[in-house]
């Protein structure tokens, strides 16, 4: 009597629990390595990543790094010989960063800059010899990230406060002040040399917007603080499928309102158009004129839905922790804070797969 009451609290059970059970079996389950799929991913210092570093990320599921070189580390010898490393934690490179481009030279266009723009545009080539997909890139020379790290929740990160930064921080860098129209056109001759390079090699540049966004730091204008910003290094660009973004949404949740889209207006523009290349993922408490910076799940959006917004424009690129917040007994990669970052990330990710599908 007592076995046929336990088979009958099993089938009914079951039978309770089938349909929750045929509604996932119906829809294809994407794996994390599948090419649709979005990549979780991270990023590291090529110099200083340890083998004990590396085994972390293939214990937490990471299959993609962006590595970031130093000026006299990133030649093809050297890149190569990173990505064979990887390869042996079953790890392979999304995107890199050679320094080249941050040439004061190049950025407020100084004599010599051609020099500095060739040391990039070998380092291109290099990429696409080795089917490395993207270099990531930024232009704001004269930035200022940080007022001061603080503690959030008992976790130490990075605070930007624009009114202590224009009383406390801000000094004029340079011997002068430089406009807009002056950064507008270096950064016309460093992309009109560099990207039919990038399109010859197969690789895609992956611009980051100005963290924070505001219009001018320190005697210099700056370019990507706005949607209009986008727009007209695109237009530069003309019509090559290898200008693009990263994507970073912690800076445009940083600039609020002002940044003429919002996080999912420009994900429908420009990721709907395949204009992402690599996102950027952190949240913050708000906008400016003060944010800290948080964990995924702490800061006033909910990421969720961009990684939803993300995954219904099919994007299938990188998405990387950006910045992550300090726990305590963290150093180096910041091993428990990345831990807790991917993790709710592949929770978002897989949520939004069985609802986008």
């Amino acid at each position: 009597m007592l076995g046929q009451r336990r088979q009958f609290l099993k089938s009914a059970a079951w039978a309770a629990a089938a349909p929750l059970y045929a509604q996932g079996s119906a829809r294809r389950k994407m794996g994390q390595s599948d090419p649709g799929n979005m990549k979780l991913c991270h990023r590291v210092d090529a110099s200083s990543v340890t083998d004990d570093d590396l085994r972390f990320f293939q214990q937490i599921g990471i299959e993609w790094l962006r590595l970031e070189f130093s000026q006299t580390g990133a030649d093809f010898k050297a890149l190569k010989a990173a990505q064979e490393r990887l390869a042996g934690f079953r790890l392979r490179i999304y995107s890199a960063v050679h320094p080249a481009y941050r040439s004061l030279k190049i950025q407020l266009g100084q004599p010599g800059r051609d020099q500095d723009i060739e040391t990039y545009c070998r380092f291109l080539r290099d990429l696409g010899k080795l089917q490395i997909p993207v270099a990531s890139y930024d232009f704001h020379p004269a930035n200022t990230y940080t007022t001061r790290m603080v503690q959030y929740r008992g976790y130490s990160t990075r605070e930007f406060d624009a009114d202590d930064f224009r009383a406390r921080v801000e000094k004029r860098q340079f011997d002068r002040e430089y406009s807009a129209d002056e950064i507008w056109a270096n950064y016309t001759y460093f992309m009109k040399a560099t990207l039919p390079v990038a399109e010859g090699a197969g690789v895609k540049m992956a611009l980051h917007p100005d963290d924070p966004p505001l219009a001018k730091m320190n005697g210099v204008a700056k370019l990507f603080t706005h949607y209009d910003g986008y727009r007209q290094a695109e237009r530069i660009a003309g019509k090559s499928p290898n200008w693009g973004l990263t994507f970073c949404v912690g800076t445009w949740l940083e600039g609020g309102d002002h940044m003429g889209k919002d996080v999912f207006q420009m994900i429908r523009d420009f990721g709907g158009r395949g204009k992402i290349f690599e996102v950027h993922f952190r949240n913050v408490t708000g906008p400016l004129p003060r944010f800290n910076e948080t964990f995924p799940d702490d800061g006033y959006a909910d990421l969720y839905r961009v990684i939803k917004a993300l995954r219904q424009v099919r994007f299938n690129g990188a998405t990387e922790p950006d910045h992550v917040p300090r726990l305590i007994g963290d150093s180096g990669v910041l091993r428990a804070g990345t831990a807790y970052c991917i993790a709710c990330m592949r929770t978002m990710l897989r949520r939004a797969n069985e609802e986008v599908g």
